[in-house]
């Protein structure tokens, strides 16, 4: 893949928050700042495992996308993380999306 036609992690980073923003949208949180990479999707936003599911889902199908290797962000040492940042997400599917 030539330079030219990899996707830049910015534009990543703003389709997620597209996508969360869609999901939360008729959600009643306590969070009323800006979506963005330091944006915590259990504390900031109040997910749950149901919904880190959807938004997978929802960035696979965005992506068109299937297979990518979540465990890296979803797991830690065997044992799942307690917490996602949107940026983790987009530094995780960067290399993955321009097949790096």
């Amino acid at each position: 893949m030539n330079q030219e036609s990899l996707i830049p992690e910015q534009t990543i980073l703003s389709s997620l928050t597209e996508i969360l923003q869609d999901i939360t949208a008729d959600w009643d949180t306590d969070f009323n700042g800006p979506i963005g990479a330091d944006t915590k999707l259990v504390d900031d936003l109040g997910f749950e495992s149901i919904d880190i599911v959807q938004f997978i889902v929802a960035i696979e199908e965005h992506f068109q996308r299937r297979g990518l290797p979540w465990e890296d962000i979803l797991m830690s040492d065997g044992r799942y993380v307690d917490e996602i940042k949107v940026g983790d997400a987009a530094a995780l599917l960067y290399p993955h999306l321009n097949k790096l």
